[in-house]
């Protein structure tokens, strides 16, 4: 089946089964391998991307039900939060082994964008599902809450 997705801002066209994990076709099909795979079943994050500006787990999201839908991955994701939250994961060394950052990453943006001013609950209910077997949640936890500071200064 031919699908038209519309991936960081550009109209691709794919031929995939329309059952197929939108994972799979980011991966495989775009190329674009900073989305993860880790578990299969949207119980890690590692494969989180945002649709329509919410995050996703990709590998449990068939292709044809987000057809259309403004697609945006770690390659693309752009904007003042997703700038505050990168300087912030470099200030905080933030990434241990990196292999779930790009759904971290993601889901962090997602939430500023949504809370510029995020609580501790906030953060946890953001982030619930991210797991990240190298344990930097406390560093996660700092560098949203550095990147929040950085756009509230950034907007004043």
């Amino acid at each position: 089946m031919t699908i038209v997705l519309n991936v960081n801002g550009v109209e691709r066209t794919v031929d995939v089964d329309s059952d197929t994990p939108l994972l799979w076709v980011l991966r495989d099909e775009l190329r674009l391998t900073g989305t993860k795979y880790g578990c299969g079943i949207a119980q890690c994050g590692a494969c989180t991307v945002q649709i329509d500006g919410r995050p996703v787990r990709s590998c449990v999201t068939p292709v044809a039900q987000v057809a259309g839908q403004p697609i945006v991955t770690i390659e693309g994701v752009t904007g003042p939060e997703a700038d505050a939250v990168r300087e912030a994961w470099v200030q905080h060394d933030t990434p241990q082994c990196g292999y779930c950052q790009s759904g971290q990453i993601l889901a962090a943006e997602a939430l500023l964008r949504a809370t510029p001013r995020p609580t501790d609950a906030d953060i946890d209910t953001a982030m619930a599902g991210n797991l990240c077997r190298c344990a930097t949640y406390p560093r996660i936890r700092q560098a949203i809450k550095t990147a929040a500071r950085t756009l509230e200064g950034r907007r004043s």
